[in-house]
């Protein structure tokens, strides 16, 4: 059964972007704990230019979106794409270039990064030849995306299929449009923006990477694997077509809240709140739909440890896509903006939500594309548990400093003097930046027992293989 499955789609390429992805879990997460220390503990820099924290911490955010993030994207997408489509990917080499024009991403960010080459655009630092390579790539990416469904066996285009869509063509837009620059020599550029345009375009795309590349294209993985893993279909179809409308259509406004208080028109961040309260309700119409897929099926969790990380993942989505347009309100950003707060809602985000669901994914993936049961039931169910308290300790320490920060530096006597200087602020940070980095520093280690398990499991998975070919040989 599995080999005849093996010759109808291409699931080699899906095991090389699998296996990437886990592995770039835990080095993405190996750079962000040692950053989160050296915030705790400055003397870890070792007054070594490359191991700074303004030098590691675009290393640490690019490694974990792009490189875990996409891999794990493309593994989830072109997956699930042949199988709702019943077709084999549209083109194998196109699949291939894909897996190494995105390595060779990563590999250039992981040299330029550290090495201070950047344009310090967050979310964006790469320089302008590895920003073409990065648009060739993701190009190539939605093609053969766009024409396995064009040439698809069923009539029908399935939900996840449009999120995964919705995230590939949003992506290029906002790609080529923010990276456009003025090339000095191959190492530097100028953005063809400058001051509040170049701000406004810039958030236009670092509040869209989230909203599509983090939510959209994640969400494709929510409605695929969930109804999968709990084996029942998704609770509301047409509940799950609302959510994505309504996503697409009002995610791009929303970029203008980042920049309450700043040199940017008034009325644009008063938009982007108003439409940020708005998102509310389909992003939480998409966690229950998620949540309720498991109707009568709820003793399911008791054993099924991925289903686990599924579920809570919806959890953390649900949470960040409240806190976050609460945040964009005028009145709690005046509290919130620059402080460990927004650092701590990205993180419910990025670790509860993002990596959770993917986490699950990815779990599923392994055992469907390798035929086999996973090495280590236990051990997914460690992951879960260090996964979800990591997360946890993580983003408490982010709140509570936040908003102390926030507290602190408005706080004024009745002179009309600040009570506290920076450096005191910063000092009463340090005991949630070490909790932070102990956070940090759990999650890490799931992400480790998750690396072994896979690891495991493909040994466990190609031992059988190859003893059950010696005893048909022998037979």
């Amino acid at each position: 059964m599995q080999a005849s499955l093996d010759q109808k789609y291409n699931f080699e390429i899906i095991k090389w972007f699998t296996v990437s992805a886990v592995i770039y879990l835990v080095v993405g997460t190996t750079v962000g704990v040692y950053i989160a220390s050296e915030l705790a503990w400055p003397f870890l820099n070792f007054d070594i230019a490359e191991l700074t924290f303004g030098r590691l911490r675009p290393l640490h955010t690019n490694a974990v979106i792009f490189a875990f993030g996409g891999m794990s994207l493309m593994a989830t997408s072109y997956y699930s794409v042949q199988r709702t489509c019943g077709v084999r990917i549209w083109s194998d080499k196109l699949a291939w270039f894909v897996f190494w024009g995105w390595t060779a991403v990563i590999i250039s960010a992981v040299i330029t990064l550290p090495l201070g080459i950047t344009q310090s655009k967050e979310y964006a630092e790469l320089e302008w030849p590895i920003d073409l390579l990065i648009a060739v790539v993701w190009v190539a990416y939605t093609f053969n995306f766009v024409m396995t469904i064009a040439t698809r066996k069923t009539k029908h285009i399935y939900v996840s299929n449009w999120f995964f869509l919705s995230m590939m063509v949003m992506i290029t837009l906002l790609h080529v449009v923010n990276s456009l620059a003025v090339p000095v020599d191959m190492f530097n550029s100028y953005s063809i923006f400058s001051g509040v345009q170049d701000a406004m375009i810039q958030w236009w795309w670092g509040h869209n990477a989230v909203g599509f590349y983090l939510t959209a294209g994640f969400l494709g993985i929510m409605y695929y694997f969930v109804p999968k893993q709990a084996g029942r279909p998704v609770f509301s179809y047409r509940l799950s077509v609302i959510h994505f409308w309504a996503l697409t259509f009002g995610y791009v406004w929303l970029g203008a809240h980042h920049l309450q208080y700043t040199a940017l028109p008034d009325w644009t961040g008063s938009v982007g709140a108003a439409i940020s309260l708005a998102m509310i309700i389909p992003s939480w119409g998409g966690a229950i739909n998620g949540m309720m897929t498991l109707s009568g099926a709820w003793d399911k969790l008791r054993t099924d440890y991925i289903l686990r990380f599924l579920i809570v993942s919806l959890a953390f989505y649900a949470m960040s896509t409240f806190e976050g347009p609460v945040m964009s309100a005028k009145t709690v950003n005046a509290l919130s903006h620059y402080t460990d707060w927004t650092i701590g809602h990205v993180h419910s985000g990025a670790l509860g939500w993002v990596a959770m669901v993917a986490a699950g994914a990815i779990y599923h993936l392994v055992m469907k594309l390798w035929n086999t049961k996973m090495y280590s039931e236990s051990l997914i169910n460690m992951h879960f548990w260090l996964a979800t308290i990591g997360t946890v300790v993580y983003i408490i320490a982010m709140w509570v400093s936040g908003i102390m920060q926030g507290l602190m530096w408005r706080d004024y006597d009745e002179f009309g003097t600040l009570t506290y200087t920076f450096a005191e602020s910063v000092a009463a940070m340090h005991p949630y930046y070490a909790m932070r980095a102990v956070g940090g520093f759990i999650y890490w280690t799931g992400g480790v027992v998750m690396l072994y398990n896979v690891i495991m499991t493909i040994r466990m998975a190609t031992s059988e293989k190859s003893v059950s070919a010696a005893t048909t040989a022998t037979a």
